[in-house]
């Protein structure tokens, strides 16, 4: 039995056997588990050294998936579909380390101790794995049924970028997240943590209520919703192949948790790589446009995505501007 990804983009073809897809989100399951483990066997909080390590191991094995699709795809179409791939995993991953401050401000604004933030990333991580692949297979249905929406996912895509480049310093409220206050309303709230219990029983009315951790857990998920709203189309405006478009994502999402701790013990930011993914954003959203009416080289598409992000990262070092949010 043979599955066939849809493949209207840049005229490759991938067949994916479907034992394959099993077998991927078997070995996918066995990834976040062995995360899990590593983060439940700790004793302590993440050092920035194991938080480092951890980061650097899950970057290779995103970029080895780059072999499985050289293979799937054969000699005459591999380094195009290779070329895919390492744009759609380079974008995400670096959207993605956008999206980890948000979380960043989130987890301080609750106060949540460093040990028990693990407990929420790994929850926000699954989410994020079943959003993604969700809104990508909708996404690509969308347009493969409607062709019309391809229009919509390019202004949502120019929207997001000129969302980004407007947006400078990372602001968040979570108090003025409408899902929080709500909870906030209806659910019995501790005024404290206890581990990394959701629920706890008061001591003195003897009442199950629940932790400030469920609230975290919601701002987190809420904005894991806004952040594959911004992502997929994305990568839908670089590849409609489901197998690049799908597992680039995935590859992107695996060691968040290790990411997130690399950031939150450095707050270390490429001041510059903001406003390259917003020119990234906005030159996807009009790529998806354009190529309605004209062809635009696949090889130009993907030297532009590196480009622009690589001189966001090597201006930043230059500039000296790496640790904006603590040197300020």
């Amino acid at each position: 039995m043979v599955e066939a990804a849809t493949v209207p983009s840049h005229h490759i073809e991938i067949q994916v056997p479907f034992w394959f897809w099993e077998l991927y989100h078997a070995v996918i399951i066995i990834f976040i588990l062995i995360d899990l483990l590593a983060g439940v066997r700790r004793k302590h909080a993440m050092t920035y050294k194991e938080a480092g390590a951890w980061s650097a191991l899950w970057i290779a094995v995103g970029l080895a998936w780059g072999i499985f699709v050289y293979w799937f795809t054969g000699p005459e179409k591999g380094l195009d579909a290779l070329g895919l791939y390492y744009a759609a995993f380079l974008v995400e991953k670096a959207l993605s380390m956008d999206n980890l401050f948000v979380f960043a401000i989130i987890f301080s604004y609750f106060s949540v101790p460093l040990r028990v933030q693990p407990i929420v990333l790994y929850v926000g991580i699954i989410t994020a794995i079943i959003l993604r692949a969700t809104f990508i297979a909708g996404g690509l249905w969308l347009i493969e049924q409607f062709h019309w929406t391809v229009y919509i996912f390019g202004a949502v895509l120019i929207y997001s970028g000129y969302k980004l480049l407007r947006a400078g310093e990372v602001k968040v409220d979570p108090s003025r997240n409408p899902v929080v206050r709500m909870a906030r309303r209806f659910f019995p709230i501790a005024d404290y943590y206890d581990g990394a219990k959701f629920i706890v029983r008061s001591k003195q009315s003897g009442k199950l209520l629940f932790t400030p951790l469920i609230l975290t857990l919601l701002a987190i998920e809420t904005s894991d919703v806004i952040f594959a709203f911004d992502s997929v189309p994305a990568v839908i405006a670089i590849t409609m192949n489901f197998f690049l478009a799908y597992t680039s994502n995935i590859s992107a999402i695996l060691g968040l948790r290790a990411l997130y701790f690399l950031i939150a013990i450095t707050m270390f930011r490429f001041k510059y790589v903001g406003p390259a993914l917003a020119g990234i954003l906005v030159f996807l959203g009009i790529k998806l446009l354009a190529t309605q009416f004209i062809t635009i080289p696949l090889w130009l598409s993907i030297s532009i995505v590196f480009t622009v992000l690589g001189a966001g990262i090597i201006l930043s070092i230059i500039r000296k501007e790496v640790k904006k949010e603590i040197e300020g």
